[in-house]
């Protein structure tokens, strides 16, 4: 995992980007939004209650598979 950044050193997400990595948000109560280097920065969650700190580019995590949804019981 990269290092900290200021979020003022957001644009510089740029130069990080590369295939498999996601950037992780923080603000200053330790909450986390994970995204892509997008300009602007995208939304903040409506429960944040402070801006976001900082950032830095971590590994994008594997998909999780669900489990298969049952067939209807009774019926067709």
């Amino acid at each position: 995992m990269a290092e900290w950044m200021t979020i003022t050193q957001w644009k510089d997400c740029v130069q990080m980007a590369r295939p498999g990595i996601i950037f992780e948000i923080r603000n200053a109560e330790g909450q986390s939004l994970f995204t892509p280097c997008v300009d602007p920065l995208p939304p903040m969650p409506f429960d944040w209650k402070s801006p976001p700190l900082m950032f830095r580019a971590i590994p994008e995590p594997a998909a999780q598979r669900s489990t298969p949804i049952p067939p209807p019981k009774g019926g067709r």
